[in-house]
């Protein structure tokens, strides 16, 4: 644990490093710590049945007293999907930019905790006192509107917190990044830096997001039927960028989607989404109009099999499908581990007839490349370094560039979660660990589900289940009924019938070897039918399915 009592500058992540999402980290002096993000992560391919993965919250918990706020750099779902959970526990202040605190308003009043939530708006203008901390903030460029860098002055020196970020020349929204702040916060002198990892094994600039624009004008341009775009709902340059295009072009726009239109009407109502009078319909006008005069704006971008464009493709959709002659742009690029389900989504849209656009043409990256990770070093100068977000490939990558702009390897922590970086009298070492880890939300269900569910439910989605029934006499142990097998996800019954017989003769034998060595412990008897069973289908199958013995006494 961090050390209590004592006046020393804590830094660590309960979530956000070695792993892409679920941001979540804490700088903590003395008796006060402040959090800054609190997102979700999606769950991984082997997370079968789970919707979300959010911080195990146990030493925020544990340390309540001290948490002074909760500041979020931006309103990304990997940095705030997982407040209305976190909050839940913590009722503490909560400091965002104005766009940020709207779409978190949307989810806390879904959540039913929008009126005991304090919500404050901060800006780079902003300056939040918390007892011995000061945070202020810097703005920052990514792909969505108000997106902010932290930085917390200590009587250790100040931390800065990058954000996402990238160097973008000519964002859409004219909002550069404030290089002169950075600049300033650097020659005043940084202890220790967390920043952004998450391109640092890309060479060179991430392009700008304008070129996106222009490669988005040239197939609105070009194309003769619907163009159907798939991005992600809170990327709302993009969004300005279809809505301009299809403006120029004289089509009107269909939003499909829940989170796509929640988002895009925050966005007009705070004024950072200009749409034209007029040119967004309800889907069911779609009908009033040529193919040439619409464009439809979807989610689905990573392929997710309830999203839109994916039902669409597959004509499950109620209001609309894809059909021989649209076009479709994808304007995302797969997050890791969703490349099969987008790559299953475009063959699918070629099958159908449509013309598609993916990849690099129609995306760029909200992250920032090695020059412009190199920039950001160069301009804080930090004395210490923690590369944050990423897989740890990235964060391995982003140290070696640290070291290229001149910060000694030693200064340079690689962290897991939960691991400490402790600050006293300007020397930096590790600490001790704080518990960390993931809570699994399935539905209604936070962290109900642990890895022996998760093992049970990879083991039933390879090899099924086997349900064994039997009924035994309450005085003598006998079987009055069964073994009664029930398969489901093993062997089709009715061409399994000899495997089946076996299968139960052999449940009886076990059970009456139970009975003659006077086993009637319900326990024993379970476990012997398992192990015994499991042994023969392995033998005749080369599968384990999982097998479930229910005894019965009468």
């Amino acid at each position: 644990m961090v050390k209590q009592g004592n006046k020393i500058l804590s830094i660590f992540a309960l979530g956000g490093v070695g792993e892409i999402g679920k941001n979540m980290y804490v700088v903590q002096y003395d008796d006060e710590l402040v959090v800054i993000d609190a997102g979700l992560k999606f769950p991984d391919e082997d997370m079968l049945g789970i919707d979300m993965v959010i911080p195990d919250i146990t030493y925020l918990q544990e340390n309540r007293d001290k948490v002074k706020g909760i500041f979020l750099t931006h309103g990304h779902e990997d940095h705030i999907g997982g407040l209305s959970y976190v909050l839940r526990h913590l009722n503490v202040p909560v400091y965002g930019s104005k766009l940020t605190l709207g779409l978190i308003q949307v989810k806390l009043k879904e959540a039913g905790l929008l009126r005991d939530a304090s919500l404050n708006i901060v800006d780079d203008q902003s300056i939040v006192g918390v007892g011995k901390l000061k945070v202020s903030f810097f703005r920052t460029t990514h792909s969505i509107p108000d997106s902010l860098g932290v930085c917390v002055d200590t009587p250790e020196g100040k931390v800065v917190h990058t954000g996402d970020f990238k160097f973008d020349q000519t964002p859409v929204d004219n909002q550069m990044a404030d290089l002169v702040a950075m600049s300033r916060i650097g020659q005043e002198g940084v202890a220790v830096l967390l920043s952004d990892s998450t391109n640092s094994d890309k060479p060179g600039f991430t392009g700008s997001e304008r070129r996106v624009g222009q490669a988005i004008d040239r197939v609105f341009r070009q194309a003769k039927g619907r163009v159907v775009v798939a991005t992600f709902a809170s990327n709302i340059h993009r969004i300005q960028q279809v809505i301009d295009a299809a403006a120029h072009y004289g089509r009107k726009v269909a939003v499909i989607g829940r989170s796509m239109q929640n988002v895009m009407q925050i966005a007009i109502d705070l004024d950072y989404l200009h749409v034209p009078e007029g040119i967004i319909i309800e889907i069911d006008e779609i009908h009033r109009f040529t193919a040439d005069q619409l464009a439809i704006l979807s989610t689905g971008s990573q392929g997710e099999p309830m999203s839109a464009l994916t039902r669409m493709a597959r004509s499950s959709h109620r209001k609309v499908d894809i059909l021989p002659g649209d076009t479709v742009i994808i304007a995302a690029t797969p997050i890791p581990g969703n490349e099969r389900h987008v790559g299953r989504i475009v063959d699918q849209l070629y099958r159908i007839g449509a013309d598609v656009y993916y990849g690099s043409d129609v995306h760029v990256s909200g992250h920032g490349s090695q020059e412009e990770l190199k920039l950001m070093l160069n301009l804080f100068k930090p004395k210490y370094f923690i590369p944050i977000h990423g897989e740890f490939r990235m964060m391995r990558a982003h140290a070696k560039l640290a070291h290229e702009v001149g910060i000694p390897p030693e200064n340079v922590f690689l962290l897991d979660n939960g691991d400490t970086v402790e600050v006293s009298e300007g020397t930096a070492r590790l600490g001790s660990k704080v518990h960390s880890g993931q809570v699994l939300i399935d539905g209604l269900g936070v962290g109900d589900v642990g890895n022996i569910v998760l093992r049970d439910r990879k083991l039933l989605s390879q090899d099924g289940i086997l349900v064994v029934v039997v009924t035994l006499c309450k005085q003598t142990g006998a079987i009055l009924s069964g073994p009664d097998i029930i398969s489901r996800g093993f062997v089709y019954v009715r061409e399994s019938e000899e495997l089946l017989d076996e299968a139960n003769q052999l449940v009886s034998q076990i059970l009456k070897k139970c009975m003659e060595e006077k086993v009637n412990e319900w326990s024993t008897l379970k476990n012997s039918v398992r192990d015994g069973l499991g042994r023969f289908l392995y033998e005749k199958t080369k599968r384990r399915p999982m097998i479930l013995p229910i005894i019965m006494e009468a």
